[in-house]
């Protein structure tokens, strides 16, 4: 019975420096991140990493804030709630 040493993965949201977009995804890459979505315009970019490895990717030169994603539920149209 042996257990994985790595943590599920989740959904981050970075903010990186636009000015080196290119080289931050290259290193967050390298940290472990897989990239689902580059907004470079906006300075973001959105991926997947396994959570223990956040600390890693905080530390990424040019990352100047990691999120994690968060799923928000609303009610529906028709409920008295609105």
């Amino acid at each position: 019975m042996s257990e994985s040493s790595q943590s599920e993965p989740v959904g981050v949201i970075l903010a990186v420096d636009p000015d080196r977009f290119a080289d931050v995804i290259e290193a967050a890459r390298q940290a472990g991140l897989t990239v689902t979505g580059e907004q470079p315009v906006l300075g973001t970019l959105s991926g997947t990493i396994a959570e223990d490895r956040i600390p890693a990717l905080k530390s990424v030169a040019g990352v100047a804030s990691v999120d994690k994603d968060r799923a928000i539920h609303l009610p529906p149209p028709d409920s008295p709630l609105q």
